[in-house]
Formats: structure tokens, sequence, C-alpha cells
């Protein structure tokens, strides 16, 4: 019967990896094309189309990127210091926050978490949204507002990570620590924190790639182009050709030819998801156990 079973497994595991390659070539596929295309010749892209392996190369994309750096790195620097700065932030208002609710004896508990659950369930919309952070907090036309409208934006990272802190550390390790004469943060700081590795690693990804891939709080709150990221560069710059090229005719003193192609479009989106794909491999091992210790019902 065990020879049988582990026929059976062997079989099971063959499939898997065999869905499993398949799908990740699915995942990879669009990534290689966007990086042929951007080393494809421009004209020949346009008349032929793009392929997987550049039959005319070109580094006519990355020599213009060269040329605009000014602008480009400027808009890099800005998406940098917003994902560092808010992903750090993020994981400790949430982890804070998660803890706190984590606690049974916090007067109170149910209400915040009931709270917050509401707000995963209704939004109040753009407009208060918008007209607290113009109106009131200012943060229009600074590096805040691409910063603090995605602080505890998704109420999700709160109850993973709160669950997390039910499921994953004993009480009793805090509780001895308390007996020992230790305060509250120097358990959360000393004892939590370097336990919940795993789930802080998963929000913290989660939370990076969020800010490192939003326009939105660009779009409401930046219009000075010396606070541009990535992602807001990008579409402007696509808004921008789109229209001129439309309207070619009626723009006195302007060189179509010299406006970024599809392909030099292409090169800055491959410049722009770098760092995310190469902080993945580093967390995909805390990824899975995140989410799965996090999503345990407590």
């Amino acid at each position: 019967m065990g020879g049988i079973l582990s026929k059976q497994e062997k079989r099971m595991q063959l499939l898997a990896h065999i869905v499993m390659i398949f799908l990740s070539v699915l995942a990879l596929v669009p990534f290689w094309l966007l990086i042929a295309a951007s080393f494809s010749d421009s004209n020949y892209a346009v008349a032929e189309g793009y392929r997987f392996i550049p039959k005319v190369f070109s580094l006519d994309a990355y020599q213009y990127i060269l040329q605009q750096w000014n602008q480009i790195g400027r808009a890099y620097l800005v998406t940098l210091t917003v994902t560092a700065v808010g992903t750090v932030s993020s994981i400790l208002i949430v982890s804070l926050l998660s803890y706190g609710l984590s606690q049974k004896d916090l007067p109170g508990r149910r209400v915040i978490f009931g709270l917050i659950l509401f707000t995963m369930l209704f939004s109040g919309g753009i407009v208060p949204q918008y007209m607290i952070y113009n109106n009131y907090l200012h943060l229009k036309n600074t590096i805040w507002g691409l910063i603090v409208p995605n602080l505890l934006l998704n109420g999700f990272t709160v109850v993973l990570v709160r669950n997390y802190f039910q499921q994953s550390i004993p009480p009793e390790l805090s509780e001895a620590m308390e007996i020992d004469g230790a305060g509250p943060f120097y358990i959360f700081f000393r004892l939590v924190m370097p336990l919940s590795t795993p789930i802080l690693a998963t929000v913290g990804l989660m939370e990076a790639v969020t800010y490192w891939n939003d326009w939105n709080n660009g779009l409401y709150y930046i219009t000075d182009n010396k606070l541009y990221s990535m992602q807001q560069l990008l579409n402007e710059m696509n808004n921008n050709v789109m229209f001129m090229s439309n309207n070619a005719s009626q723009l006195q003193g302007v060189d179509v030819n010299a406006l970024p192609t599809a392909t030099m479009r292409l090169a800055i989106a491959v410049i722009a998801i770098l760092p995310i794909i190469c902080m993945y491999p580093f967390f995909q091992k805390y990824f899975a156990k995140g989410i799965t210790m996090g999503a345990v019902k407590g």
C-alpha cells in the first residue's frame, strides 16, 4: 500500500511541478517581452511588431534615458524615497496597532477592530479624502502627499498582523518579561518584532509594491514636476505623447519625431520595475509563511 501511495505522490508532485512551471512561464513572458521590446529598434517595432528576441537591436531607448536623466533620475529618487519612508512607516504603524489589538485586556478592543473592519467594507470616497489631505493637512505638492494617503490604507494588513501576533507568539514570553520589569514598548521591540519577521516581511513587501506602483496620489496631490514619481512621469509622458501625436498638425514647432517612442517608454518601465523584481527573491521565503499564519482566524 505504501508503494502505491508513493507512486501517486510522485505523480502528483510531477503534475504540480508541471502546472507551476507553466504558470511561472506565463508570469515571466510579459516581463521578457517588455525587456526585449525596450532593446528593439523603434521604427522596426512599429512596422513589424514586438518580438521575444529583437530582430533589429537598438540601444536608442536607453540612450534617451541617459540624456533625460535629470528628470528621470529625480523621479526615480522620489519613488525610492517615498517607497522607503512609506514602507517603514506603514510597518511601524500597522505592527503597533496590531499589537495593541492582540492584547485581550485592551479597553475598547472590539470597537476599534470593528471600525477597522468597517473600513474594509465601506469607503468614504476620493472627494472627502482629497479635501482632508489638501485643505486641512496641506499635503498638496509635498513629498508627504505621496506617502500619507497610503498609510493604513488597507485594514487587511492589520488583520493579518494581529492574527499572527495572537497565533504565533506565546503570551507566556511577554508575561515572563513583564515579571522581570519590562514595559510594553520594550516587549514589543525586543520580543514581538524579532519573532514576527515572516509577517512583517510579507506586509513590508505588499506595502513597498503599493508605494512603488502608486500614481493615483501623484495625480491627485502633485502638480510640481520636481516631485513626480516614476509612475506619474510615465503616465504624464504617455498622455503628452499621445496628445502631441494626435494634434501635431495644430501644434507649431513640435517635432513629432523627437517625441519619446514606445520603446523609450518601455525602457523607462524596465528601469522602474527592476528594484521590485530584485526584492522578491529575498522576501519570497517569508511570504507564504506570513500569509498562512496571519490568515488564521484569531
